[in-house]
């Protein structure tokens, strides 16, 4: 049996939030996906973070989240962030995010990158497609993570592999994600 990846603070922490909020996980990452990107949507809320870290420390898959270096690298915070699963990007330099994921995915055996591609807590009908790019360049599968505030569940849908026609997949994607409800519907995928 292969070691958790989570940290049991974290393990147990999770199913506290898990109990008290009354959330239950449906679905998971499938064993032999390795890498991936996995979208996190529909994103309406700041708890949407908390319950999805949550859920995934439960899964025991080992999330990443580009975000930018200065909160990885303060002696306190950056140990924290990086424990939730900060990967640091310096935005300083004239750099492609979509390179240095690919990158990212040629440096390691196992890579879950999370992203939000709305880039928002606002309803945005126009998705960022560096998710997507990335995947493609990287030949990683995108993973449909997702929280469901009405049914008070979490867990990842299908996988879709990037066939290079954008819009084709992106509805694949988002037909997945109007069954879902946010913790504000209003602002969800439509």
């Amino acid at each position: 049996m292969a070691a958790r990846k989570t940290s049991s603070f974290w393990y147990y922490i999770s199913k506290a939030i898990f109990w008290v909020a009354g959330w239950k996980l449906n679905g998971v990452v499938p064993p032999n996906i390795k890498k991936s990107m996995m979208i996190a949507a529909p994103h309406t809320s700041n708890w949407d973070f908390i319950f999805a870290r949550a859920a995934f420390f439960l899964m025991d898959v080992d999330v990443k989240l580009t975000i930018k270096k200065e909160w990885t690298t303060t002696p306190i915070l950056g140990g924290l962030v990086r424990s939730l699963g900060g990967i640091a990007v310096d935005r300083s330099k004239n750099n492609s995010l979509v390179d240095g994921m690919i990158q990212l995915f040629k440096e390691r055996d196992e890579l879950v990158i999370m992203i939000t591609p709305e880039g928002t807590r606002a309803y945005q009908p126009r998705w960022r497609k560096g998710f997507y790019h990335a995947a493609e360049g990287a030949g990683v599968p995108i993973l449909l993570g997702f929280l469901d505030y009405k049914k008070k569940e979490a867990g990842v849908g299908p996988a879709v592999y990037p066939s290079g026609d954008y819009e084709a997949d992106l509805e694949k994607i988002k037909a997945f994600y109007r069954t879902k409800s946010g913790r504000f519907p209003e602002k969800g995928v439509r």
